[in-house]
């Protein structure tokens, strides 16, 4: 039994010591009406990405997948077992446009208390428990779906402890997001993880992030139509430089079939294969091995609550 700060996997709870090389963000299944035909569905498939991302030097991988887009609870408890990868899964919402206005209708009146259930009992009938909540935001700001799903993570972060991670549309509205989260709801801004932010190439608006005490998350290289790769080395030295070493995280963000590695896509293996290698020549290999294990153990490890009950008592 893990005393003190833990990671909440799917197969337990894990001493954040023992993450070890870890892609903070990625999908091993996701399933949206805005990517038709690209599900990622196949366990299969599921297994050889695993398989691979172990082989290049892997250790963990935290799945951003939230309620209702094909999660694959079921399964990551026996995939992460067999590859030997740690897996943490997650609960949350995504924005409106990535489910059917019924689904919406349905979770809305209940979604603290569901986020909570997810993350201390388990998903659906699986038992696999979530460790982290997923929330987003919208292009340069915040509609009032995302307004709510982040107020129900933010009452639930208070029940559980649990990191709250926020898809940034393309990188951007990084601070709207912290005003909201960590100005109005209270949330700690180390319970904060922002995603995407290399979409959006600003070091102002990374700086004011990282000011603020949340984690900064940049994943999806590969991505050629995003400013990706080549100005990645520019921002993370920067953000070094100023002293916010310990706020990077990396990943992946495989979020189509045809993007996997076993489907010939750069995949999950991309991140430790050609994109650590290539970061380690302008920040020095030290640095980038805290962005990919120090880090995301902080990041991930909550002190756990046991849910609402406990909260309100």
């Amino acid at each position: 039994m893990v005393t003190g700060p833990a990671i909440r996997t799917v197969l337990g709870d894990l001493s954040p010591a023992d993450l070890g090389v870890c892609n903070a963000h990625d999908h091993l299944f996701l399933r949206s009406p805005q990517l038709p035909g690209q599900e990622l569905a196949d366990a299969g498939a599921a297994a050889a990405e695993l398989a691979a991302f172990r082989a290049a030097g892997g250790a963990a991988v935290v799945q951003w997948t939230p309620y209702g887009m094909g999660r694959g609870a079921a399964e990551l408890p026996r995939l992460a077992r067999e590859s030997g990868v740690t897996v943490v899964a997650a609960t949350g919402l995504h924005q409106a446009a990535h489910y059917t206005p019924e689904i919406v209708a349905r979770v809305r009146p209940g979604l603290a208390e569901l986020f909570v259930t997810e993350l201390t009992e388990g998903i659906g009938g699986t038992g696999t428990r979530a460790g982290m909540i997923k929330v987003a935001g919208g292009f340069h700001g915040l509609d009032p779906h995302a307004r709510y799903t982040m107020a129900a993570a933010a009452e639930a972060q208070r029940a559980t402890g649990a990191a709250i991670g926020v898809h940034l549309e393309l990188g951007t509205g990084a601070l709207d997001v912290l005003e909201l989260l960590c100005g109005q709801l209270a949330v700690p801004p180390d319970r904060v993880i922002l995603g995407h932010l290399n979409r959006s190439p600003d070091l102002v608006v990374h700086r004011a992030a990282a000011e603020a005490g949340a984690y900064l998350a940049f994943d999806g290289p590969s991505r050629a139509h995003h400013a990706t790769d080549w100005r990645l080395p520019e921002a993370l030295a920067a953000l070094a430089e100023a002293g916010f070493g310990d706020r990077i995280l990396l990943g992946g963000d495989t979020t189509t079939a045809a993007a996997r590695s076993v489907d010939g896509g750069p995949g999950m293996p991309h991140l430790l294969r050609r994109h650590r290698a290539r970061l380690e020549l302008a920040l020095g290999a030290d640095l980038v091995t805290r962005f990919l294990t120090d880090n995301p153990a902080r990041a991930f490890a909550a002190e756990w609550g046991a849910g609402m009950a406990a909260a309100s008592a």
